[in-house]
This record gives C-alpha cells, sequence and structure tokens, in this order.
C-alpha cells in the first residue's frame, strides 16, 4: 500500500467521526498526488486535483515547498495541467503566506521573462511574510539595476500590501449567543483534556463547548445566514485563565469565516463579548485573527444616593440588566459609529473595540500581518533612503510631565524599538519591545510550530536571549498521542533554535520540566520581556506574559512584541507573618485583602503587579508572580533587595549549569551565554554600577494594595464555590475561605501537591511533615491518596543530596519510573502517596483525573469546571487550592483539618516564610 492510499484510508476513518481530510503538510504525500495529476489517465487524478488545490498547509511545510514548485513548474509552461492556468497558479501562490511560495515568485520576478516577472510582481505586492533570505534576494537585485526590485520596494516602502485592501465593513450584523453565565475560562473553549488534538484544527473543533451548543450555533447560522454569531459571558469575562489560542481558533472555526477557500479549516474574525469584557490574554489571540471583542457592560451595580452598590445579604453588590443579550438577540456592530445598537436603539458605546490599531487588525485579517508588514515597511524606506511614509496609524504615545516610572514602564522604556532618542513613555502607550526570553509548551507547540511555519519562519531570531521547549504538560502519560506528537514537536523545535526538554538524538535524558519553573531559571535579567505559550508565564524576574501560541511563535521569528504598556498597581506588606502560616497563604489572602479593600472591584485584572516582595528568593516570590494569573492580572513584577535578586541569580546559574552538564546547550550556546549574563548582572549589582530595578519613587499607580499580615491567622482556600446560588459566583479564584470555614470536617478524597505553584520547599514540608507524623505516630497512614509530582528533576536530584527523597520513597506506594512511562492515565485511586514524574500532572487536566465527583485539595492553579476533576451524577467535582501543608494533612486526615490540628502538625516545620523589607524599595530623585 503506498502513502497515497494511507492516506484515502485515513479519509475513511476520519468520514465515520464526520471529519474531513486532514490537511496535507508532507512533501512525500503531495508529490504522488502531483504525479497522479500528471498522469492524465489515472482513477485518482480528479480527487488529486482537489487535494493539491484546496488541502495542503501553506508556508514553511514540506508539502509547501513541493506545491510552490509544480505551481512554478506551470507558470513557466514545464508541466500542463488543464484545470490550472498559470494565471490561477499565481493567485494559489498569493494564498501560499511565505516561504517557498515567496522564492518561487522571486525567482520569477527577477527572471528573463519579463510578462512573467510583471505577473509574479504584481502576487508579491501583496505578500508581507517575507525574511532576510527574501530582502536580500531583493535589495542585491535592487542595487544591480533590476526595474522589477526597485518596483517592488518602491511599493512595500508605501504599504500596498495593506493599502490595496478593502476596508472594514461600517455594518456588522451579529446574532448573540450566551456561551455561559459567569467568567468563561478558554478551557470552555478548548479543554485541556483535548490538548493532543489541538493541530488537528477540526477534530479540535469538535471539543468547544458541547455537541448540544454546537447544534444551537449552528441553528442560528441557519436561522441568520447574513449575520455573524456573536459568544458571549454573560455576567462575566470572556476567555479567562489559560492563554489558548486553540480557544480562539475553535470560535472562529464556529463562528467566523475562511481565511482562505484555499487554506482548509484556518478561519478568521470571530466576534466574541462579555458582560464584563474579554481577558487581555484572550483579546490577543481574537485581534491575531482580526476579530472582534466587545466589553458588553450591560449588567450594571445598582447604586444607592450616595453614588455606592447596594448590597445582598451576602455582601454582593446588586446587579441590574441595562440591556438583554440573550441568546438569538440581533445586533449592529457600527465600525464608523464605533457603537452597539439593537435596530436603531444604541445599547453602548464600543471604541475600545475599534482603536485604530484593532481597525488595523480587522482589516489585514489579523495582527500578524501587520507586525511583518510594518517590518517590511521599514526595511524598504530604510533601502529607499526615504522616511516612512504614514501609513499605519501612529502609535499612541502617552508621557507625563514631572511623573516616575514604575518598573514596568521602565522596563517597556528600556526594550522599546523605534523610539525617539530621549522619548519616555508611560502606561497606555502602545509599544514595540524586543522580547529576551520565549517559552513554548507541549500542548501548544504543536500549534506553535504550525504557525511558526504559516508565517514562513525557519530559524529563531538572533535577538532572542534564550528559548525554551517544554515536555511539562504531557509528562504524566507516555501514551500513543503523546508518542506521536512529541518527538516531532522536539524536533522541529530543536531544528529552529530552542532548548529542548527532549533530545532528537536521544543524547539526554529526557526533562519533563514544568516550563514556567525552567523559564523562571533562565531568565537572568530583571529587566528583560518573556513571552511564553501559557497564562502562568510570570516570572519572578523581569516582566512575563502568558501568550497564545501565535504570539509565542510570532517573538520567536521576529524577537519582537507589540503592546500597550499596562498600568500598574503596586502591592506592599505590612505586620509580621504567623510562624504557622505559609507563604501560599499570603498570596491567597492578597487576593482577599485586595477585594475588601477596594469594594470588590478587582484592581488587578488587566493591569501588572508590581509585587514589592525585597526579600523573597526567586523561587518562593514565583509564588505569588504565578498565582497572578488567577487574579487575572495581565503580569507581575518583582521588586528584590540586591543581595535577595543576587541570591536569586546564583540559584538560576546553578540550574542552567546542571542543564549544560546534561547535554542541552545547542550549537550557539544559548545556555552559556545566559550564564555569562548572569556574572555580568551580578557584577554590575555588586559594584553599584546598576543595582536591582526599583520603581521611582514619584511613579503613577492605578491603585496601590497594602497587605496586612497580621491579619492572615489561619491558612487560607480557594473555594470553586459550586453550590453557589449564582452561576457567575462558580469557578472564580475570588472565593478565598479561611480553614475554621470548613469545620473540621469537610471531606477530602484527593491531596495532590505539584504543578507550577511548588517549589523546593514545599517537597521538603512534604517530608518533614511525614517524618514528624511517624514520630508521633510511630506509622503514617493515609486516608485519601496523596500525589506528589515535583516541578524538575534539578529539585529531585537536590531532595536526594538532602535525605528528603529518601523519606518521600520510604511513603510512596508508587514513583515514577522514566524507563517505562505510564502509557495510559490513572484513573483510579489509593489511600497512599504516588511520586509522579516531574510535570503538570493533575493540574492539566489532559491525562490524569481524579475520580469523578471527588472533593480535591491541590496546591496548583485552576478552579475550571471540570479541569482536575469532573462532575459524577452523584455530586459536583471540587477542586479546592491550599498551601502545601494543608493539603498533606488533609490527605492524612481524609478531610479538611481544624487549626488547632492544623497547628500541631507544622509546629517546628520550616514554612515558606516572609519578612518584608524593612526599606521601601525605590529610586528617588527621578
Amino acid at each position: 500500500m503506498n502513502i497515497y492510499q494511507d492516506y484515502i484510508q485515513e479519509i475513511e476513518e476520519r468520514k465515520s467521526q464526520g471529519l474531513h481530510p486532514k490537511p496535507i503538510d508532507g512533501a512525500e504525500l503531495l508529490s504522488e498526488i502531483i504525479s497522479q495529476i500528471k498522469d492524465l489517465d489515472n482513477a485518482h487524478r480528479e480527487d488529486s486535483l482537489q487535494f493539491f488545490i484546496y488541502n495542503v498547509l501553506p508556508g514553511t511545510t514540506s508539502a509547501a515547498n513541493v506545491k510552490a514548485q509544480f505551481l512554478k513548474e506551470i507558470i513557466l509552461g514545464e508541466s500542463l495541467v488543464k484545470e490550472i492556468t498559470p494565471a490561477f497558479a499565481f493567485e494559489l501562490l498569493s494564498h501560499m503566506k511565505g516561504g517557498p511560495s515567496i522564492k518561487v515568485l522571486l525567482d520569477l520576478a527577477l527572471g528573463n521573462d519579463v510578462a512573467i516577472a510583471k505577473e509574479a510582481a504584481s502576487v508579491l505586492k501583496t505578500q508581507v511574510f517575507l525574511y532576510e533570505a527574501d530582502t536580500d534576494r531583493l535589495k542585491e537585485a535592487f542595487h544591480n539595476g533590476n526595474e522589477i526590485a526597485k518596483e517592488l520596494i518602491e511599493s512595500y516602502a508605501q504599504a500596498e500590501f495593506f493599502t490595496q485592501l478593502p476596508e472594514a465593513p461600517e455594518e456588522i450584523k451579529v446574532v448573540t449567543y450566551i456561551a455561559g453565565e459567569g467568567d468563561i475560562s478558554t478551557d470552555l473553549l478548548s479543554p485541556g483534556n483535548q490538548a493532543h488534538s489541538r493541530s488537528d484544527r477540526e477534530l479540535h473543533g469538535k471539543c468547544m463547548m458541547s455537541p448540544k451548543a454546537q447544534e444551537e450555533i449552528k441553528a442560528l447560522q441557519a436561522q441568520h445566514p447574513d449575520k455573524s454569531v456573536m459568544l458571549i459571558a454573560e455576567k462575566g469575562t470572556m476567555g479567562v485563565g489559560s492563554s489558548r489560542m486553540s480557544g480562539v481558533n475553535n470560535v472562529a472555526l464556529w463562528t467566523g469565516k475562511q481565511a482562505s477557500p484555499y487554506i482548509p479549516f484556518v478561519n478568521i474574525a470571530p466576534i466574541v463579548g462579555g458582560t464584563n469584557g474579554i481577558s487581555p490574554i484572550f483579546l490577543t489571540t481574537v485581534d491575531v485573527t482580526g476579530g472582534i471583542g466587545i466589553d458588553l457592560q450591560n449588567w450594571v451595580k445598582v447604586l444607592d444616593e450616595s453614588g455606592n452598590p447596594i448590597r445582598n445579604e451576602n455582601g454582593e453588590p446588586i446587579l441590574e440588566e441595562k440591556y438583554s443579550v440573550a441568546t438569538g438577540t440581533v445586533l449592529t456592530i457600527n465600525t464608523k459609529t464605533k457603537k452597539l445598537y439593537n435596530g436603531d436603539q444604541e445599547l453602548k458605546d464600543i471604541s475600545k473595540s475599534f482603536t485604530p490599531q484593532k481597525m488595523e487588525f480587522i482589516k489585514a485579517g489579523g495582527s500578524y500581518a501587520i507586525v511583518f508588514g510594518k517590518k517590511l515597511q521599514t526595511w524598504a524606506s530604510n533601502i529607499l533612503g526615504i522616511e516612512i511614509p504614514t501609513v499605519y496609524a501612529p502609535s499612541k504615545e502617552i508621557t507625563k510631565e514631572g511623573v516616575g516610572l514604575t518598573a514596568v514602564e521602565k522596563i517597556f522604556n528600556k526594550n522599546a524599538v523605534g523610539l525617539a532618542p530621549g522619548k519616555v513613555l508611560h502606561a497606555g502607550s502602545d509599544v514595540r519591545v524586543e522580547v529576551n526570553i520565549v517559552g513554548s509548551q507541549d500542548t501548544t507547540g504543536l500549534m506553535t510550530a504550525q504557525e511558526l511555519e504559516s508565517m514562513a519562519a525557519t530559524v529563531i531570531s538572533p535577538i532572542v536571549d534564550g528559548a525554551y521547549q517544554s515536555g511539562c504538560h504531557t509528562a504524566s502519560v507516555w501514551d500513543k498521542k503523546a508518542q506521536a506528537n512529541i518527538p516531532r514537536l522536539m524536533k522541529f523545535m530543536n531544528d529552529f533554535g530552542l532548548i529542548t526538554a527532549r533530545d532528537p538524538k536521544g543524547e539526554y535524558h529526557a526533562m519533563t520540566d514544568v516550563i514556567h519553573k525552567v523559564l523562571n531559571d533562565i531568565t537572568i535579567d530583571e529587566w528583560a520581556i518573556i513571552i511564553g505559550g501559557d497564562s502562568h508565564t510570570r516570572m519572578s524576574k523581569g516582566v512575563a506574559f502568558g501568550a497564545d501560541s501565535g504570539t509565542v511563535a510570532l517573538a520567536l521569528a521576529t524577537g519582537e512584541a507589540s503592546m500597550p504598556i499596562p498600568e500598574s498597581v503596586k502591592v506592599t506588606f505590612k505586620g509580621d507573618m504567623k510562624q504557622h502560616m505559609d507563604f501560599r497563604d499570603v498570596v491567597h489572602a492578597t487576593q482577599l485583602q485586595m477585594l475588601q479593600q477596594f469594594g470588590g472591584e478587582n484592581v488587578f485584572q488587566g493591569r501588572i503587579i508590581e509585587v514589592h516582595i525585597g526579600t523573597l528568593p526567586a523561587d518562593q516570590a514565583f509564588t505569588f508572580t504565578d498565582w497572578t494569573a488567577e487574579m487575572k492580572a495581565k503580569a507581575s513584577i518583582c521588586i528584590s533587595e540586591d543581595d535577595t535578586l543576587i541570591e536569586s541569580l546564583e540559584i538560576a546559574k546553578s540550574r542552567i549549569q546542571i542543564m549544560i552538564d546534561k547535554g542541552m546547550d545547542n550549537h550557539l550556546q544559548v545556555l552559556q551565554g545566559l550564564i555569562n549574563k548572569a556574572n555580568k548582572r551580578i557584577t554590575e549589582i555588586k559594584s553599584g554600577e546598576k543595582p536591582a530595578l526599583t520603581p521611582d519613587s514619584n511613579a503613577s499607580y492605578y491603585a496601590e494594595v497594602v497587605v496586612d499580615l497580621d491579619a492572615i491567622v489561619e491558612p487560607m482556600i480557594a473555594d470553586p464555590d459550586v453550590n453557589n446560588e449564582d452561576v457567575s459566583k462558580r469557578y472564580t479564584h475570588d472565593t478565598i475561605r479561611d480553614l475554621t470555614y470548613y469545620g473540621g470536617d469537610k471531606k477530602v478524597d484527593l491531596g495532590f501537591v505539584g504543578s507550577c505553584m511548588v517549589h523546593k520547599g514545599d517537597l521538603k514540608i512534604v517530608s518533614q511533615m511525614l517524618r514528624n507524623i511517624e514520630k508521633q505516630n510511630g506509622k503514617v497512614e493515609f486516608s485519601a491518596p496523596l500525589v506528589v509530582a515535583a516541578p524538575t528533576y534539578n529539585i529531585i536530584d537536590e531532595l536526594k543530596a538532602e535525605g528528603d527523597w529518601e523519606l518521600l520513597e520510604k511513603y510512596s506506594g508508587f514513583e515514577f519510573d522514566d524507563i517505562a512511562p505510564k502509557g495510559e492515565a490513572r484513573v483510579e485511586y489509593k489511600n497512599m502517596m504516588y511520586l509522579e514524574r516531574p510535570g503538570c500532572n493533575l493540574c492539566m487536566g489532559n491525562q490524569e483525573k481524579a475520580e469523578k465527583g471527588d472533593t480535591v485539595l491541590a496546591t496548583s492553579t485552576r478552579l475550571f469546571q471540570g479541569r482536575v476533576v469532573e462532575d459524577s451524577e452523584r455530586k459536583k467535582g471540587e477542586s479546592l487550592l491550599a498551601s502545601t501543608p494543608v493539603v498533606v494533612l488533609s490527605a492524612i486526615m481524609g478531610r479538611i483539618p481544624s487549626i488547632e490540628e492544623y497547628k500541631a502538625a507544622v509546629e517546628g516545620i520550616d514554612l515558606t516564610t516572609f519578612v518584608p523589607s524593612i526599606k521601601e524599595l525605590v529610586t528617588v530623585g527621578h
């Protein structure tokens, strides 16, 4: 059976799942298809033509290379295909986006046939995905007097690839669909347990929301063929949680429009709305697809005569409906007046959805075309020696005289690209910035690889200091899906220039370390900007932004990102931390106290949390920054004392050195380069040449939160509140309760210590507690299972050296084996401790699960419905989040302990403590 017959067999198998043929990305299959097209008597010729024209992935796939070459043959008359004329061949090349297609078009444009050269040039004028190899050819031809090259460069300088595009329609008719009440996580749109299928867009689309919801959307489309379906989060925020491009891809697949008739299952222009707007990360993915995100504000707080919110008996603000967006409501979006209408009735000013920059994304079909277009225009203008013509909307620049800079404003100004000398920008300004560190994770990595192929990128940008491809999200179970996907991903990323968790050549041990922990170690400059393919890309050095797979690809390919400088909220601490408390409790209490201080308003949402953590090294401080994703912050920044930062950098250096010793560095010696940069930074701090980053004393903040450590007297638990009568209040991360609330009798079915929220100290706490209980009772018995997953192998090595791992092994009923990793997910647990492979484990929800209906107490971050535990017929699944000592004790007791039981269990144990800085961490005189 040949490769084509294998493909036909796969098509038949997909038919049974209600799926179309899988898009072709391989050269071997497409070469076979082309040979069948050339054979006029071939029985498969007609099908082969359809596959060739409509079912080949564009960009730099090996199939795209074969397709571009065959189209070149047709244009030159070397192959005759009556169904594909030279004119049609040019049209097909115009939809291939870059890479091989650009090379072919340049071959033709710079060739000797004048007529063909002019046609090729007319197509090239519409293209933006050109890289150095392409622009170098144009530059050389231009200097050699080639008229076509001159014509192309002049066209690029005028950005005709953008100006010749049709404008966005003035009116867009929509019909509403309520996707859910309350915050809608990207897990609803693209469930974590279906992560393996994300790169197969059509298959993954089947998992969005539910089959019932999909049928309802199709019914609305049939009823309103002239309208777009707008997906809405009623009484909540749309797209909270993970930074998942697959979520917006699914929304676009069901409610958007096809990007090109010749590219399968790539849709653009989705329209989404939320009572409380769209989460910042999700809004980025909407921009990537040229879509529209609307802050509806259709429910508002009822105010008393003094303008204060009126509250119900639970202390929650009472809301009233300003206007209805119930499913099936027909609305009109006007992009000129920038308002939302129901018939002639004006409902809402939505100008934030239609800034000049967002209008450009809509016009260009997505933000990538704008990013690459600006780079191409700048290059062309430089070649011609002219000022860049004003085509794109000018970047918003805000400068406040006499006002100092916050930490994030300082970082953005330092890394800004194209900023006039001496210009200083404040929050709200739009900025292009260089990216220092980039992270790709393994469940979105295949999509990142696809994005890199589609934007024709072949090698990492030289301005990126370091980039890492993790294996943590698929670490728990090495099943057939992982075996098929992960080696392919690692090879692609390794070839692209990333440090990879697995070595494609098999020369070093496969690392499944949690991506955030590795990025936290390889970030060696607190002035760095980090982009990572996960919402928990929140480093304790530098400022890090969780991003979708496309933004990660863009950062890898260009070394840049574009975004407004966010506002900041300053967080400082007062009082003393109680001896029996763990720093995780401070993290939860910060959220609780912030909500109390601001009357229930989450001032963190969409902003930078500038936390003056001062004395806490990077490992421990990461617990705070990691949780800021759950606080709905855009990012966070740690302000450290000089000595603490040096300590953190020394730890980072030692861990990077271990990676080097294991053979993980590449031919560019990226890891060694990071150590060299860390040494330079330490020297700068010690000499006083460049102290640790601090904000100016006269910086301007949106708000300031002071956390009172004296008020934290009990461990704090984040509760999904699954039975709250108000659906919109369930599964948020805002319900923070103390231990006493549970009365010492709430049953716990499973404990989990792991994910990115724990550090080495947490694993030591587990061993110390077991040692204590053994001493008190003579033995340790678990009344509920306890799953323990270290974040990294380095931590396990350190625990082995210090004697803690031996104790953990003693009480474990299961210990991971890398030589024979689990081939199937665990679905049932015994009352014992499981030492699992380093990685995300239960927190990810794509492999391991608690039993349905369980109450899980975990150190992880996610409260999403169905993520860690699904509902059963008997009860709703609950995933409560707490500190390591609370989780361990609860698993041993089979219930949440009382405060007295907890205090007794942790006596003498070295918990993660925190003493705030005694000095104010600011730069004076700016």
